[in-house]
C-alpha cells in the first residue's frame, strides 16, 4: 500500500546522511570524559557536533548544552524558578514567578502545574482564534516579581508562529529571564539567538531528521543556571551523565544539513501547503482552518471537519496509507479535544473533528494530490454515519 507520511511535527524520518554519520561513529565507544585516546575521540565528535548546532542558531559553542530530549530541556529551564539563591540570582518567590501560555507543549504545562503545587506562582496567558499569544494579557501578567517567561516559538498543533520578539521585550523590560521552546521552529525558520537576545532556547533532534533521545538547550552566556540533573561534571557541569555520543553526532549532522536545506525547502513546502489548503477548501464543505497562513509554519495545516470525529478520520486515512495526527504526539492516546483548539475558543465539534497534517523534506506534490483524492470521500462517509448529518451511528 502507498504510504504518505504527513506527521512530521510528531517526528521526522532519519536523514540518510545523519544515518551515515552515526554508522561511521559506531566504533567510537570511549567515554568522552576519559583522558585516553578512545575518550578523546569521543570528545572530539561531541565538540564538533556542538559547533554545528551552535552555528545553526548563531550561538557560541559553549552556550549549547546537550540533553536527552526537548522535554528535558524545558524541565531544566522551568526548574530555575525554584532554584533561588546567590548561584542563580533569580527573584525571590513572590509575585508571578513563572509566566507561560495556555497552549504550550504538555511538558511545559505539566511541569508548571507541578511547580504550582510546590508554591510557585504561575500566570497563564491566553491566545486568540489563530493561536497567537494575547500580548495585552502578557503585558499584564509579567511584573517585577516575574522570574521567568516561557513562550513557545511555533505551536506544534496549529503551526502558529508567535511574536517572540515582542514577548521578549515585555519579559526583559520587567527584568525576567525568557525561554522559548523552539522545537518546532529550529531548522524550519531562520533563527539568530544573538539578534533575538533570548536567554534559553530548546532544540530536539528528532524534529529535524536526527535521532530520538537527544536534544539541546541554548543557555545565553552569563545567564543564571542551575542543573536539573546533578552528579557529574559533564556538559561543563550543567548536566550530569555520560554523554550520548552517537545521538549527539546525529544531532550535529542534522543541524548541519538543516542549515544547507532549510531555505530551499521552505519555499517548496509553502507551495505544497497552499495546494493542500486550496484543494481541501474546494472539495469539502463545512470545514475550518485552525491557523492564519500569514502567521503559520509552511509545513503545517490544521483543519477541522464539521460532523466528523478526528480519531475516526485519522484511522480511515491510515487505512488508505495516509498518516496524520489529531494533535500533539504526546497526547495522542487521549480522547479529549485538543487543549490548543479549546483555548482558541473553537466550537466543540471543531475541536473534536480536527486533524493536523505536517509535511517535510520528503513530501511531494504527488503525495498532496493523493491526500486530496482520498480525503473528501472519507469525510463524506463519516458524515453519513454522523447524527449531525442525519446518518445513523
Amino acid at each position: 500500500m502507498k504510504r504518505v507520511y504527513f506527521d512530521h511535527n510528531a517526528t521526522t524520518p532519519l536523514h540518510p546522511e545523519v544515518k551515515t554519520a552515526i554508522i561511521e561513529s559506531l566504533d567510537v565507544f570511549g567515554n568522552p570524559s576519559s583522558l585516553h585516546e578512545d575518550g578523546r575521540q569521543a570528545r572530539a565528535l561531541i565538540e564538533e557536533a556542538r559547533e554545528k548546532v551552535a552555528s545553526l542558531i548563531n550561538a557560541d559553542p559553549d552556550e549549547i548544552l546537550f540533553v536527552g530530549s526537548g522535554s528535558e530541556a524545558n524541565n531544566t529551564v522551568l526548574s530555575l524558578v525554584i532554584c533561588i539563591g546567590d548561584r542563580c540570582g533569580l527573584h525571590p518567590p513572590s509575585g508571578s514567578n513563572l509566566v507561560t501560555s495556555t497552549i504550550e507543549h504538555p511538558c511545559i504545562l505539566e511541569t508548571s502545574k507541578c511547580l504550582e503545587k510546590r508554591g510557585t506562582n504561575i500566570r497563564r496567558v491566553g491566545v486568540d482564534s489563530n493561536a497567537l499569544i494575547k500580548m495585552d494579557e502578557l503585558e499584564d501578567a509579567v511584573t517585577e516579581g516575574t522570574s521567568l517567561v516561557s513562550i513557545m516559538m511555533v505551536n506544534n498543533e496549529t503551526g502558529a508562529v508567535q511574536n517572540i520578539e515582542r514577548a521578549l521585550e515585555i519579559a526583559h523590560r520587567a527584568g525576567a529571564l525568557f525561554h522559548s521552546d523552539a522545537v518546532q521552529a529550529v531548522g524550519k525558520i531562520p533563527l539568530d539567538v544573538k539578534s533575538l537576545d533570548v536567554d534559553f532556547l530548546t532544540i530536539s533532534a528528532h524534529k529535524i531528521y536526527g535521532p530520538k533521545g537527544v536534544g539541546a538547550l541554548y543557555v545565553r552566556k552569563g545567564t543564571p543556571f542551575c542543573p536539573l540533573i546533578r552528579g557529574g561534571h559533564q556538559e561543563m557541569g550543567r548536566r550530569a551523565g555520560t554523554e550520548n555520543t552517537l545521538g549527539i553526532v546525529g544531532l550535529g549532522k542534522a543541524a548541519e544539513l538543516r542549515a544547507e536545506e532549510m531555505e530551499g525547502e521552505a519555499q517548496r513546502l509553502a507551495e505544497l501547503n497552499e495546494m493542500l489548503r486550496a484543494g481541501i477548501q474546494s472539495r469539502i464543505r463545512n470545514i475550518h482552518f485552525n491557523s492564519d497562513p500569514a502567521y503559520c509554519l509552511n509545513s503545517t495545516l490544521n483543519v477541522s471537519f464539521e460532523g466528523v470525529e478526528g480519531e475516526a478520520l485519522l484511522l480511515y486515512l491510515d487505512m488508505k496509507g495516509v498518516e496524520v495526527s489529531t494533535g500533539s504526539a504526546c497526547a495522542s492516546g487521549s480522547l479529549d479535544p485538543s487543549h490548543v483548539l479549546m483555548e482558541m475558543n473553537l466550537p466543540i465539534e471543531y475541536s473534536h473533528g480536527s486533524i493536523r497534517m505536517s509535511m517535510g523534506r520528503s513530501t511531494t506534490r504527488e503525495e498532496v494530490e493523493y491526500v486530496l483524492d482520498v480525503l473528501p470521500d472519507i469525510v463524506e462517509k463519516l458524515r453519513g454515519m454522523s447524527t449531525i448529518y442525519g446518518g445513523e451511528r
